[in-house]
């Protein structure tokens, strides 16, 4: 059992709930005032009970020296919500990388949604960028991964990336598979960029399908099955490679020659796809210049022009 020990408070030190309770407000609200939050339509009255109820407490959020000279903390803030896998990680260590050469640290939370008002409070960031948005919404929401050859350098060139190389193959009827159960919004937007790259490319409407990752679950063979022989799909395009390799297994279960029978294409290129046979083919996103991109534009400072695809595909043997 993991026990949280948390830092000592000296006595009688007021926090942010102390001036909500005081106030009567909320604690968003306390922090959208003594911040200044923009865009927000707190009552003047309201904003002026808040700051003499900080005031009468002598509430000062807890910072270090620096920010106080400068108004802010030398940390930005990432939020990446449930948005786990190999490119994640790349993207952190991108942005922590950036961000150290100009003297800022990488906090990272898995807040969702967004930043707790309690968290941009005590941390007074530079500056904050909530993944869980950027990846979820459409393009205009997404300032960070720019324009390669016409595309959107984000999911929508990478599932161009993906489903180009089954067209290269032959393959017209393919499967967009997701993880069984899967219904977060990234779902979604991934299922949507799969659908506009087969259109783009000319094949016929993508079939979608849920394939279970969870150990021994029987519909996992079942939904391979109905793939290849109800809907007659020739290969399958994955939302990760999680989900290809449980594709891959069902397919040896049943039989199926890979990638005659049925090709599997993976996403963003896990550590052990390359330990199946036959070998697993996917795409590789490049994470790490992302989250340098994400690290400057969140300073203000311009990002590089892409000078190299975002994403290419790593061809091994199953598609």
């Amino acid at each position: 059992m993991l026990h949280v020990i948390e830092p000592a408070r000296k006595p009688g030190r007021p926090r942010l709930r102390d001036v909500a309770a005081a106030a009567g407000v909320s604690t968003a609200t306390v922090s959208y005032v003594l911040n200044g939050t923009p865009g927000q339509s707190i009552r003047p009255q309201t904003q002026e009970r808040v700051r003499r109820a900080a005031d009468a407490l002598g509430y000062v959020p807890h910072r270090v020296a620096r920010t106080l000279r400068e108004g802010r903390s030398r940390i930005v803030l990432l939020n990446v919500g449930d948005l786990l896998g190999s490119s994640m990680t790349s993207v952190i260590r991108g942005m922590t990388e950036e961000l150290r050469q100009h003297g800022y640290t990488l906090l990272v939370t898995t807040d969702e949604p967004g930043f707790s008002p309690e968290l941009t409070s005590a941390v007074a960031p530079r500056a904050a960028l909530d993944l869980t948005v950027v990846t979820t919404g459409d393009e205009d929401d997404d300032a960070v991964s720019g324009v390669v050859a016409g595309y959107h350098a984000g999911f929508a060139y990478h599932s161009i990336t993906q489903l180009r190389h089954l067209a290269e193959q032959g393959h017209d009827r393919v499967a967009f598979a997701a993880p069984a159960g899967a219904r977060a919004p990234l779902a979604r937007t991934r299922l949507d960029h799969a659908r506009r790259a087969a259109r783009e490319l000319g094949l016929t409407p993508l079939v979608a399908a849920e394939v279970s990752t969870a150990a021994g679950d029987p519909h996992r063979v079942e939904a391979i099955r109905r793939l290849v022989e109800d809907d007659r799909v020739s290969a399958v395009a994955a939302y990760d490679d999680d989900v290809a390799l449980a594709a891959l297994t069902a397919a040896a279960e049943l039989g199926y020659r890979v990638p005659e029978d049925l090709a599997v294409i993976g996403f963003d290129e896990g550590r052990y796809g390359h330990l199946w046979k036959p070998a697993l083919t996917t795409v590789r996103i490049d994470a790490a210049s992302y989250g340098r991109r994400a690290a400057r534009l969140v300073l203000g400072m311009p990002a590089p022009e892409w000078t190299h695809p975002p994403s290419e595909v790593v061809v091994r043997e199953s598609a």
